[in-house]
């Protein structure tokens, strides 16, 4: 499971200049929507061991933290050359893992981020019908040549590029339900046509692509059966303390405890609408730790609980559930 944010924000780890950099924790299962998690791990790896160069296997990066079931799912998807959907609650690592594959193999990452307006043909091309309409009244461009003005999208350059790129499409759920099932046919064959133009864009190398969803909406069965599927867990309290002492390498190993204790009971109450996410948990620990303290406990005058929770409702709840349901109105 991962253990940084997915995504916004993400778990941070201190690199040079008091820069901090994402890193994250992989998941725990390994397992399509209606198979087993533990024999499909096996077929993964068994694939892995067959047909991947052990230069080229995934093993995680060193801020990028991994388990057996992730890497037979990566490993798999390399091995079919097939998308890797990964889902899981955000805040498990599932867009830093793009990332992390990126690095691994030395590739490109070329990202395209999914939102609720996007289209599938934006990530083909863009036909740029404004600047032609401009330049063919005061620019001084052969309007005439068409191929000028299209401009390729992600899938686009992922499939012009000369080597081998990582492809990541995040959060796919969130776009429309027609989304999925327009993209079936260019991620099966690796190419498109531009419609403007004629041109017929190839693969020359099939990217890796790595898809993300958090469960907003179902995907089409048809999309499905074209991916190797992995569900990543929300890390348990020993892989979180090893994500924390990535970031936090000089913590307070009391605190550290006291705070991971803490932590997940409060992921544990009732009525809560978000759940604090890793990349809270090493905010809220670096914060502890700015500020020299020693224990910290699960109380209603908890410090900087702000990190944690972003909901007032949350922050009601958490109140009536640590000061035994009284609180001040």
């Amino acid at each position: 499971m991962a253990g940084p944010s997915g995504s916004h924000p993400h778990p941070l780890v201190v690199v040079g200049h008091g820069q901090r950099a994402p890193v994250d924790v992989a998941g725990f299962d390994c397992r399509s929507h209606r198979g087993h998690a533990s024999s499909q791990a096996k077929v993964c790896n068994y694939a892995g061991q067959m047909a991947i160069d052990s230069a080229d296997q995934f093993g995680g990066t060193e801020s990028y933290l991994t388990n057996p079931a992730l890497e037979a799912a990566v490993n798999c998807a390399l091995v079919l050359q097939k998308p890797l959907l990964v889902r899981g609650e955000p805040g498990t690592g599932k867009t830093l893992l793009a990332e992390a594959v990126a690095a691994s193999q030395g590739a490109e990452l070329i990202s395209w981020h999914v939102k609720s307006t996007t289209r599938a043909q934006e990530g083909l091309y863009h036909y740029d019908t404004v600047q032609r309409l401009y330049d063919s009244r005061f620019g001084d461009h052969d309007v005439r040549d068409i191929s000028e003005y299209i401009h390729m999208g992600a899938l686009g350059k992922a499939f012009k590029a000369p080597e081998r790129v990582v492809l990541l499409i995040d959060e796919i759920d969130k776009a429309d339900l027609e989304f999925p099932n327009d993209l079936l046919h260019e991620l099966d064959r690796m190419r498109f046509t531009v419609m403007e133009t004629g041109e017929v864009v190839a693969a020359q190398q099939r990217p890796i692509v790595i898809i993300t969803s958090n469960a907003e909406k179902e995907l089409p069965d048809a999309f499905l059966r074209r991916c190797v599927f992995h569900f990543i867990d929300f890390p348990e309290p020993e892989l979180m303390k090893r994500i924390v002492e990535v970031h936090e390498p000089d913590v307070n190993q009391q605190l550290l405890d006291q705070a991971l204790a803490a932590f997940y009971a409060v992921r544990g109450m009732d009525r809560l609408r978000k759940r604090p996410s890793t990349s809270e948990l090493v905010d809220w620990i670096a914060m502890l730790q700015a500020i020299e303290l020693n224990e910290v406990s699960l109380s209603p005058d908890m410090p900087f609980l702000g990190t944690l929770l972003k909901k007032e409702q949350d922050l009601a709840a958490f109140l009536d559930a640590t000061s035994g349901g009284f609180r001040r109105r």
